[in-house]
């Protein structure tokens, strides 16, 4: 697909939502997969359908106006809400995600704007919040409750987790996550996303409150997890970042995927048209 600016390209895009042989094998190649996705908050309709692919070792953002469905996408996804119909994939298997936990047992975590971290904890704490492990041998004839922290174990598990992430700003592990900037607190979180042998991690607004520099760190680490064979969804009002770390662009709007685009083949102005456009066409067409 060659590109062209604005609205005639948009056009195109959108007069190329018919199914392909191309789509059914990008069904296939998906490791995450949502089909026909609705949820209701009483008369307010949040998702009226919505069908979202992400593949391992992908960056797919998801972009769209305030109230377009995005984080309510996200927490059905995630298991914090239930759909009223339709369904998740990962891989070839149906799943049912009925709370966090069970989208945490599947692989699926996300790093919420708010992060969720305890800043009077350390990082290695933060990292093994309510997963703490407990010493083996003659502690094992104890209670779990009474079992000494296997403190040691879990500064080396989270030594080798923020190194995957090739961070290089975090100097210790055992540092108070109060003491720390944006970027690096950004940092422990995604890790700690990463060490539960999660397959897909979602991402809502990662950078929103951060400076240049810290910005800069963050999608290093999105990168880290591409690398790492992570299925990422990546939510941001922020299209320079967007286009910086996305192999694929989803729009979603008034509730429904808009479509799905290659990032090279687009600009910011034709998503923008996506998620502006007023006309009856949807749909989109990856490569």
């Amino acid at each position: 697909m060659q590109r062209r600016g604005g609205e005639n390209l948009f056009l195109q895009l959108m007069d190329g939502a018919a199914a392909s042989a191309g789509d059914h094998s990008e069904r296939e190649n998906a490791h995450l997969r949502v089909e026909g996705v609705v949820k209701n908050f009483g008369p307010v309709r949040a998702l009226t359908g919505v069908d979202l692919e992400v593949r391992r070792s992908e960056v797919v953002g998801l972009v769209g106006d305030n109230g377009a469905g995005k984080s309510t996408l996200m927490k059905i996804i995630s298991g914090v809400e239930a759909p009223d119909s339709g369904r998740i994939f990962l891989g070839s298997e149906e799943v049912s995600l009925r709370s966090p936990h069970d989208a945490a047992a599947a692989g699926i975590q996300i790093v919420f704007q708010d992060l969720a971290l305890c800043e009077n904890l350390d990082v290695t704490a933060n990292l093994f919040l309510g997963d703490e492990q407990t010493a083996g041998g003659w502690a094992r004839v104890l209670p779990r409750m009474l079992r000494p922290l296997a403190n040691m174990d879990m500064e080396e598990r989270a030594k080798e987790a923020v190194a995957k992430l090739n961070v290089r700003t975090l100097k210790s592990v055992g540092q108070k996550v109060g003491l720390l900037s944006g970027g690096q607190r950004q940092t422990v979180a995604i890790a700690r996303a990463m060490r539960a042998h999660s397959t897909v991690v979602l991402l809502d607004e990662p950078t929103a409150a951060l400076g240049i520099a810290q910005t800069a760190q963050v999608l290093n680490v999105v990168r880290r997890l591409r690398e790492n064979e992570h299925a990422v969804i990546y939510i941001s009002h922020n299209l320079r970042d967007i286009f910086e770390v996305c192999d694929r662009i989803a729009v979603l709007r008034h509730g429904a995927c808009a479509g799905m685009w290659n990032a090279r083949d687009v600009s910011p102005d034709d998503i923008v048209s996506a998620m502006m456009h007023d006309g009856k066409r949807q749909g989109g067409r990856t490569q």
